[in-house]
């Protein structure tokens, strides 16, 4: 894509992202590689300067799952920016009618203490820099995608999803504890709907917090102390409705909750 191209595109997905949706762009809007997704993405990003969405907070990945990189056709995770305003401290109550179709993931989230700047790095090494974990409900907008029409190049370029964070309170002990082995359970109206585990995310979410890391690193746009990060839902995601209970339960991290009015 030329600049003009990508400069375009970056206006079509903030205008859709503006509307919630319907996400079914041209081909003319689509990038037909990673770095035109990227470049794309922060350009985009870059619309919320105006103070819509309040300060860049950190990141978020997505597709580490195999069934979902093999429904958009990728073959790797993506990441996607969070900003200040879509971060909530549990419990939240948040509007359903802003998002364009809300759905529900079960997450173990980081706050960073350093910088993770120079790379690469792997598990051991992003530890160092995480200050503390948190139970967290992601909250991902496809706005009401045409999923005929898109692709993962689709998802970088329009800001892979995020549509809000629901998060616990710190849990400092996190060291104590095999991140593989949390059990994350999301319960919806009261009912259990799934569990998994920090396992079922890359093997550790710290193979997630590393991914990010590198990836933002390589695209000069590292992360900074202070940031948050959503490392990838140990459930798949489910769809809510408006006036739904979300419950969000780690072992040993706490539970976050938010309600759709």
């Amino acid at each position: 894509m030329s600049p003009e191209e990508k400069t375009v595109a970056a206006r079509f997905y903030r205008e859709i992202f503006d509307k919630r949706g319907p996400l079914s762009p041209s081909l003319s809007h689509r990038p037909s590689d990673l770095q035109d997704a990227y470049d794309v993405q922060q350009l985009w990003a870059a619309s919320f300067n105006d103070g819509s969405r309040g300060a860049l907070a950190g990141y978020k990945i997505a597709l580490t799952t195999p069934v979902m990189q093999k429904l958009l056709g990728f073959d790797q995770p993506c990441i996607g920016p969070i900003f200040e305003k879509s971060v909530h401290q549990a419990p939240a109550n948040l509007a359903f009618s802003d998002c364009g179709r809300p759905g529900l993931e079960c997450e173990i989230a980081v706050r960073l203490s350093g910088d993770l700047s120079d790379g690469p790095y792997d598990r051991e090494s992003v530890a160092e820099a995480v200050d503390d974990c948190m139970a967290a409900i992601e909250v991902v907008d496809d706005l009401n995608a045409d999923y005929e029409a898109i692709d993962a190049y689709t998802l970088i370029a329009s800001g892979a999803w995020n549509g809000g964070c629901i998060l616990s309170d710190s849990a400092r002990n996190w060291r104590s504890l095999d991140l593989r082995d949390v059990a994350g359970t999301l319960i919806i109206n009261g009912v259990e709907v799934e569990t998994g585990r920090g396992a079922d995310v890359m093997g550790h979410p710290f193979e997630a917090l590393a991914f990010v890391a590198n990836t933002l690193a390589e695209l000069g746009r590292p992360l900074r102390s202070g940031m948050i990060v959503m490392t990838g839902s140990v459930v798949g995601t489910k769809w809510a409705k408006r006036g739904d209970e979300v419950t969000v339960r780690m072992s040993g991290l706490g539970e976050a909750s938010a309600s759709f009015r």
